[in-house]
């Protein structure tokens, strides 16, 4: 499986830069950081939000934008009204850096918004808990099939600790039950089956019944048009989170304005 791929490989990333800059470092740069906003807070109201992403590649489709203009890009995602953004930061297999969500925090902080930045990575130790804090980001994804239940916890409790929202990710009820024993915020169903890499909707729909109210449901891939913001939005969702479709857009700015129109309900 793809994922169990990245996972060993983003396990030896880690041990590389833990040798290049010591934690004590990390840590220094994350507590000078300004205090991070609230993705919960900015995904709540009665449409669904946006969060964009920032992404040049994936497993799925290979590098889809190799030139893209990751301040340009974030600009228009600014100007065109997204709740949040979500940076990828893997590089092996999504060719994100950290820099690119250092530079997104950077653009978000010189237009005066309150726009929580995500940092979407496989996230596997606390050093990357840190590094997300170092870089600008307010919010960290979580994937729950890559963690057993003891990282997990420990994991949520550290992003929780820099006063960050952990993004929990789910793919199947399963998952849901072990997310829910974290009294999460923001829980992610990610509607792509890991092992053929195929969408699925209605998985949305299936899923978002096992969460409580409270719980802030984001909408995770196969999201490509403002029928599909109002298709998921009808299944219960409160946000949705959108990358391909948005980096790959003739007019960046003219497909924002249309996928949050979609969610206007």
């Amino acid at each position: 499986m793809i994922l169990d791929d990245i996972a060993s490989h983003k396990r030896g990333e880690i041990a590389d830069r833990k040798r290049s800059v010591p934690i004590a470092d990390v840590n220094l740069r994350a507590e000078a950081q300004s205090p991070p906003l609230d993705l919960a807070k900015a995904l709540e109201g009665e449409d669904v939000a946006l969060i964009a992403e920032i992404k040049r590649a994936s497993p799925s489709k290979g590098v889809f934008a190799p030139d893209l203009r990751v301040e340009s890009v974030a600009r228009t995602y600014i100007e065109n009204g997204v709740s949040a953004i979500s940076v990828l930061t893997d590089e092996r297999f999504f060719s994100g850096t950290l820099d690119d969500l250092a530079v997104t925090k950077r653009t978000v902080a010189d237009s005066g918004r309150a726009i929580p930045i995500l940092r979407k990575d496989f996230i596997l130790d606390r050093y990357q808990v840190a590094e997300a804090r170092a870089a600008g980001a307010d919010a960290v994804l979580l994937i729950v099939r890559i963690l057993p239940d003891d990282e997990l916890r420990e994991l949520h409790a550290d992003v929780t600790r820099w006063r960050m929202t952990p993004l929990v990710e789910v793919h199947d009820e399963a998952e849901i039950e072990r997310a829910l024993r974290l009294n999460p915020t923001v829980v992610g169903i990610n509607t792509r089956d890991l092992s053929d890499l195929s969408i699925d909707l209605d998985l949305f729909g299936r899923l978002r019944r096992y969460l409580p109210d409270s719980v802030i449901a984001v909408a995770e891939s196969g999201i490509g048009s403002a029928d599909d913001v109002a298709r998921v939005g009808r299944m219960g969702a409160d946000a949705v989170l959108v990358g391909g479709a948005l980096v790959q857009a003739a007019d960046i700015g003219e497909k924002v304005r249309d996928l949050v129109r979609g969610g206007i309900l």
